[in-house]
């Protein structure tokens, strides 16, 4: 039976991918398909296409490192075994259209893979825990957001979600005590988000019009605001974490400063 060696410095799936395209147009029952991943050596090589020789064989490669595959095509020409270059006659267009030099470097696409499926995994996390939903999260969360309501958590952590970092967050009221859990993990972690009194006063009022509801509720009140910042600084000072004031801006820059923390293990107060 013929077989078609799949050989890459990688995983191998896209070379795979593209024999098992190339063999569904025979009789695919009479081929066999043997991936080898991750090569990384000479002696790799010679193993395999020795093994290779003795069958009716076609070796399939996605290897970009390029003593490798000069090794590969050399050994295969020795043996007088077909070799198909899967990725390079495209790396090579590209090159020439673009005017730039791959990077050859193995694995750059499952890298890429590993970024989204991180992304999506923060962003899922950023909704399972907002809003304090569930403080269990707050243990596996990169960062983690705390201050009064309207004080951009939320968006924040969402911003954050798109970067890859798993954030949390928790609204600090003072009829309610905040979660047992924010006191339990590093405060390294943990960024008060605190804004000016005037400033939270006319988005709460917009934010009450917005509901329908009238401005003069306790929501929007002067008295109660400065209660509630009065008492997150509290918390804020008792975890000993670093405090932003989001006044004024926006939230890539709220975002950028705790990225910047996070990263640096800088203070910021």
């Amino acid at each position: 039976m013929p077989v078609i060696y799949v050989v890459s410095d990688s995983l191998g799936e896209t070379a795979e991918f593209v024999a098992r395209a190339a063999a569904s147009q025979f009789d695919s029952g009479q081929m066999e398909i043997r991936r080898v991943p991750y090569v990384a050596d000479r002696e790799h090589i010679a193993e395999i296409v020795e093994e290779a020789s003795g069958f009716k064989s076609i070796v399939a490669y996605t290897i970009v490192v390029p003593e490798l595959k000069e090794e590969l095509l050399c050994l295969c020409a020795r043996y007088n075994i077909p070799a198909v270059d899967i990725l390079g006659p495209m790396i090579q267009a590209i090159s020439q259209l673009t005017d730039i030099s791959p990077k050859m470097e193995p694995g750059l696409l499952r890298k890429l893979d590993e970024q989204y499926f991180r992304k999506v995994e923060a962003i899922e996390f950023a909704v399972k825990y907002d809003d304090g939903k569930d403080p269990r999260g707050l243990a596996s969360a990169d960062v983690v957001l705390i201050g009064v309501s309207r004080t951009s958590k939320t968006p924040v952590s969402m911003y954050l979600a798109h970067k890859r970092i798993k954030a949390a967050n928790v609204p600090l009221v003072p009829e309610v005590a905040p979660p047992d859990e924010l006191f339990k993990i590093s405060p390294k972690k943990i960024f008060g988000l605190t804004i000016s009194p005037q400033l939270l006063n006319e988005i709460r009022t917009e934010r009450l019009k917005s509901l329908g509801l009238t401005a003069n509720a306790d929501y929007a009140n002067m008295e109660r605001i400065l209660k509630e910042l009065d008492y997150a600084e509290k918390i804020m000072k008792r975890l000993k974490c670093p405090i932003i004031d989001v006044t004024n801006r926006a939230v890539e820059e709220t975002a950028s400063t705790i990225l910047e923390i996070y990263y640096k293990g800088e203070r910021y107060v």
